[in-house]
């Protein structure tokens, strides 16, 4: 099998494979420094896009493929669309479900990083938690920006930012104590869905302070999709038979 992986679902589908004995592959696309590797063998690096996945999977014993990778990481759940229908090898996508709104929440919602961009022109304190890839959006804002993340983001940056790098999942307390210490007037994310990062939304809430959510990227037509690792074992299960 190979996953391809870079989250928690990806690593506890991993886990409970090797502990079935298949033989699993993850595959990591390396934009981590120090990555939580997952159970059975890594592969970091990409393929070469769709065409390069497509040859790397004609020249491997794959029996399938579990694209498990983050919601936003649109470009590697197309190529792995791609790639599938190129060669034949079954695909299916594990997404984990987007956050619901809660009573008391003050949620935007926004098409795209420029989109959220523009509705927090108007705030002087932002707290963008979107992750270093794509900042260069908030660039132009001239609102004092917290950005947190991983690893050092790269330029370009807002004029007036402060970098908190740092791994969560972050617990209620300490996002409420961030927020309070940096004055946060909105809040940024994008629609990952999960536990693991909802916290912060759960303070956003607590505080009185909107969120401003980035929408998820379409799916690929065509690719069947299911919510837990469960769902995505018995798949799998199905193809090993």
């Amino acid at each position: 099998m190979l996953v391809l992986g870079g989250t928690g679902e990806a690593r506890r589908l991993a886990t409970a494979l090797v502990a079935e004995g298949v033989d699993v592959l993850t595959s990591l696309a390396g934009r981590v420094a120090d990555p939580a590797l997952p159970a059975g063998e890594v592969r970091i690096g990409g393929f070469g896009g769709a065409e390069g996945l497509a040859d790397w999977l004609r020249a491997s014993p794959v029996r399938a493929v579990v694209d498990a990778t983050h919601p936003f990481a649109a470009v590697m759940t197309a190529s792995a669309a791609r790639a599938a229908e190129a060669t034949g090898v079954p695909l299916l996508r594990l997404q984990r479900p987007g956050w619901s709104e809660q009573p008391g929440d003050d949620w935007r919602w926004a098409a795209s990083l420029a989109a959220a961009a523009e509705a927090v022109a108007g705030f002087e304190r932002v707290f963008l938690t979107t992750g270093r890839q794509g900042l260069a959006a908030f660039a132009g804002l001239t609102a004092h920006c917290l950005v947190r993340s991983v690893d050092p983001p790269e330029p370009p940056l807002p004029a007036c930012s402060t970098v908190v790098l740092a791994r969560g999942p972050f617990t209620v307390d300490e996002e409420l104590a961030l927020m309070r210490e940096h004055a946060v007037e909105v809040v940024v994310t994008k629609d990952s869905g999960g536990r693991l990062t909802e916290a912060k939304l759960t303070a956003a809430r607590e505080l009185g302070i909107p969120v401003v959510l980035v929408r998820r990227p379409p799916l690929p037509p065509g690719v069947p999709t299911v919510a837990t690792v469960e769902e995505a074992l018995a798949w799998v299960r199905g193809q090993t038979r």
